[in-house]
């Protein structure tokens, strides 16, 4: 089983973009779980979303303690918020930054091997116009990740957003670029 972490505050997309992963996961036949941890969230204040994904049916019901993949929407975050907070040795963080992997473990206290980074925030404003980092950063955890077909996530992605977006063509191609183009840039150096 794979659990993800995502931090980010709230109005970037935290939520939606666990419930996205967690869909176009479960279109490729794996189990999923999708959660957000409700607060007294309010916009801009930190919040935590989460993903399981197995092969086999999930029957545990509870947070994420451990996971094995933490993905940082607002690298702010990092100064209030113990985000590396049971990331194993074999863990991976995803930060959306524009300093290096090797900057971002020193400033976490990690192995530089387990840290990736990925200028969501750019990508974003470029790509839609706004800095929502949350698709691009969903397009880095797939590749992170490894073992998922991205084509699958697109595929699934677009579906979802054709649904919701289906009168701002514009909005769907943006996302969709943007969740490509962070597979692309992610890089663990």
């Amino acid at each position: 089983m794979i659990e993800v972490r995502w931090h980010g505050r709230g109005g970037q997309g935290a939520k939606t973009a666990a419930l996205l992963f967690g869909e176009a996961v479960l279109a490729t036949g794996k189990y999923i779980q999708a959660f957000p941890e409700y607060g007294p969230e309010r916009m801009g204040a930190p919040v935590q979303s989460f993903n399981r994904i197995s092969d086999k049916p999930i029957t545990i019901h509870s947070g994420i303690t451990d996971p094995n993949f933490v993905v940082i929407l607002d690298p702010t975050l990092m100064e209030t918020v113990n985000v590396v907070e049971g990331v194993g040795k074999n863990g991976k963080v995803i930060v959306n930054t524009s300093f290096s992997s090797e900057d971002i473990a020193k400033k976490l206290g990690i192995d530089k091997s387990q840290v990736y980074v990925v200028n969501a925030s750019h990508i974003a404003t470029e790509t839609i116009g706004m800095n929502i980092p949350n698709t691009p950063m969903l397009g880095a955890l797939v590749k992170v990740i490894g073992t998922l077909d991205i084509n699958g996530v697109l595929e699934d992605t677009k579906k979802k957003l054709e649904v919701k977006f289906r009168h701002k063509p514009q909005v769907i191609d943006g996302n969709i670029a943007c969740i490509k183009r962070a597979f692309d840039e992610v890089k663990n150096s």
